[in-house]
């Protein structure tokens, strides 16, 4: 039978039982639930308003997010708006302490622009270098050069600079970190050096490396110690007196031997390029070698083997051009002043069809152009003078010359460097070049034409239309020749020289 009283028990085993059981953790009332205070906070602060403050102090009003877009639109004004920024602030009704706040703003952000390199400065480390100091504390570029910045360029270009693959790297030098005990000198060595030093001082060694005697040492003792009296020595003021000065001073000069080491023979020449540390000096060898032996690169005699054979082509090519152009205007019949204003309609033609090239263009010209070419004042522009036959007969000629130029151009393109290379010629542009160089020298052609005179030289056989005589009357005269047939000996030098000299 099992009995309605539990089993008495024992003081040990409630100990144990009180000792394992389950523990619940007790909750106060005057603490919160965190995560519940966060949220509250949150929303508190997304929908602008005050959230309370523990411990009874006052609540704490967070702005919203229209609040605050608000804010730094009025900022953004203040910045960027100046007085008219500053003025809408004013008119808006804003309150003291919020106009005080962008105000204080503003003055903080003038402040740091006005002192910004300062203020970059101040926050730079002990451990930046010069120029990242200097790059810091710059003034911002306002478009011109400062007199400091143009004077280090200059400094920088004086010397030429050295190949990055011949630029050295920088060896910090080797420091030994151990202390070093200066050596220990015995008194005795003390005294024999001071006594060595002493005389040393006391001689100058003056005697060893000037040759001085003790006479010549006394003098100069003299002299030296006349320049500290408080008299004043006289002066010459005539000029026999200041060059009996000066030869004076220079004989004293030589006695003392001061003219012994002075250098002999041929002055020196100075090279800055041997002195430069930025030339190589292979490179300045050469250039050295070019400069005395007057040797230029070959592509440079190309290049002036080019240049004169394409001044020769263009010359006469404008020479023939004038000419034929000149006499097919003048063909056309009328009078000097008719054949000059058509000449200057074909000039102002050419001058709107086929412009002149610009100045630095690779034309030569013969002739110096004239000032203005004058316009017609009535009647339509003709087309520019060309003449379709003369083209046909010198093309042949023409082709040949611009093929040999592009020959030429070919060679030295392959020599010179890429800066200097040319381009290669076209017989249609040196055409148009022509055309255009020429039109305006016509009208002074055809002029010089009509009323200068045509001169002839005077070593040909042809009879000259001023005098009737020919080369044979310069030498015998206009006498009549005496003509002989006759089977004697020739006529030579000999038997002239004795008919003209002959007395009759």
């Amino acid at each position: 039978m099992i009995s309605k009283f539990s089993a008495p028990l024992c003081q040990q085993c409630i100990r144990s039982s009180a000792r394992f059981g389950t523990q619940r953790a007790r909750r106060y009332t005057s603490q919160t639930d965190r995560s519940a205070q966060e949220n509250s906070e949150l929303n508190a602060g997304q929908e602008g308003k005050s959230i309370p403050a523990s411990d009874g102090q006052a609540p704490i009003s967070e702005p919203g997010a229209m609040s605050r877009r608000l804010q730094e639109a009025t900022e953004e004004a203040l910045f960027s708006g100046g007085s008219a920024g500053r003025r809408a602030v004013q008119d808006a009704g804003f309150s003291e302490e919020l106009k005080e706040k962008l105000l204080g703003k503003i003055a903080d952000a003038n402040f740091r622009q006005e002192y910004s390199s300062a203020l970059a400065e101040k926050d730079l480390t002990s451990t930046a270098g010069e120029g990242t100091r200097h790059i810091a504390t710059a003034a911002p570029w306002t478009g011109e050069e400062s007199t400091a910045d143009s004077v280090l360029r200059m400094l920088d270009d004086a010397k030429k600079p050295l190949k990055p693959e011949f630029r050295g790297k920088f060896q910090p030098p080797v420091v030994d970190p151990r202390v070093k005990r200066s050596p220990v000198i015995h008194p005795r060595q003390k005294a024999i050096n001071a006594r060595d030093r002493a005389s040393l001082y006391a001689g100058m060694g003056l005697k060893e490396e000037k040759g001085l005697s003790d006479k010549e040492r006394e003098e100069m003792r003299k002299e030296f110690r006349s320049r500290f009296e408080p008299v004043a020595r006289a002066m010459p003021a005539t000029p026999s007196g200041l060059a009996a000065l000066a030869n004076e001073q220079i004989e004293n000069a030589i006695a003392r031997g001061k003219f012994k080491n002075i250098a002999r023979g041929k002055g020196v020449e100075i090279d800055l390029a041997r002195s430069n540390p930025f030339v190589d000096t292979t490179e300045y060898l050469l250039n050295r070698i070019i400069q005395r032996q007057d040797i230029v690169p070959p592509w440079i005699e190309k290049q002036q083997e080019l240049q004169k054979t394409a001044d020769a082509l263009r010359s006469r090519l404008r020479v023939d051009w004038k000419r034929h152009a000149s006499r097919m205007i003048a063909s056309k019949g009328g009078s000097l002043e008719e054949q000059m204003a058509r000449a200057d309609q074909y000039a102002l033609a050419e001058r709107l069809h086929n412009p002149r090239q610009a100045a630095g263009t690779a034309t030569s010209k013969t002739e110096q152009e004239p000032e203005q070419v004058n316009e017609p004042t009535t009647g339509p522009l003709p087309r520019p003078f060309r003449d379709a036959d003369w083209e046909r007969a010198e093309h042949a000629y023409l082709q040949l010359s611009i093929d040999q130029l592009n020959s030429i151009t070919r060679s030295y393109n392959l020599m010179a460097p890429e800066l200097a290379k040319k381009p290669y010629y076209s017989l249609q542009r040196e055409l148009d070049a022509c055309f255009a160089d020429v039109a305006p020298l016509i009208s002074r052609e055809i002029k010089e034409r009509a009323t200068q005179p045509r001169v002839t030289s005077n070593l040909t056989s042809k009879p000259s239309p001023f005098t009737g005589d020919g080369i044979v009357s310069t030498f015998v005269g206009k006498d009549s020749v005496k003509i002989y047939d006759t089977r004697a000996e020739p006529y030579g030098f000999k038997e002239w020289w004795k008919d003209v000299w002959k007395k009759e």
